[in-house]
């Protein structure tokens, strides 16, 4: 019986000796914040978790509405551009109809050059088309991944002193499905990062 109660105070102590360093080790490095204070001021039992609403951060981020609102003013150029091309074609168009209807032109030869050259037109104006289409598409990913490394790197900033192990991104279709608002550090994240950001983004 005295060999049984030995053995069991001395694994007793081993595991009061294991939680001893487990604690002082994590105040240390910071690792694991024995709790998390809410907006209401409320203390809860902190676990190393938090999670931002990326809608909402898009929307409210500075640097994102800057990059948002530089595409879309490409956008408009591109569209401004093939727009005024496509009327200056069209009424071309109406002009060598007009012309053929009241036989303007002295040969055929000469009408089949008109109609080439406008074909030409057309043709070169879908490829202009294509082409705006495509820096946009471009310019949409280069601008999204821009974005992207910036959260990134300010949120390893941001984190470093609240020592999350994960932050979760959670948009339209993440499984973020229920949490504690505790947990949600949208607010504050969009905050800091709004503090970061001045200026314009590079064109």
């Amino acid at each position: 019986m005295k060999n049984i109660n030995y053995l069991i105070n001395g694994i007793l102590a081993v595991a009061i000796l294991i939680l001893f360093i487990l604690q002082f080790s994590g105040k240390k490095n910071g690792l694991l914040p024995a709790a998390t204070t809410a907006s209401s001021g409320e203390v809860v039992a902190g676990f190393p978790v938090a999670y931002f609403n990326v809608d909402s951060l898009l929307l409210n981020y500075n640097f994102s509405k800057d990059l948002n609102e530089q595409l879309v003013r490409k956008q408009e150029n591109a569209r401004a551009n093939v727009t005024q091309q496509a009327r200056n074609l069209q009424s071309e168009v109406d002009n060598f109809q007009y012309k053929l209807r009241n036989g303007a032109f002295a040969t055929q030869e000469r009408a089949e050059q008109e109609q080439q050259r406008i074909l030409k037109k057309q043709q070169d104006l879908q490829a202009l088309e294509e082409r705006l289409t495509q820096e946009l598409m471009e310019e949409s990913q280069r601008m999204n991944a821009q974005l992207s490394d910036t959260i990134r790197l300010h949120l390893r900033q941001f984190n470093q002193d609240k020592n999350y192990q994960i932050i979760f991104g959670n948009a339209g279709g993440a499984p973020i499905y229920q949490a504690e608002a505790v947990y949600n550090i949208t607010t504050e994240l969009i905050e800091y990062l709004n503090k970061s950001w001045s200026g314009t983004p590079a064109e």
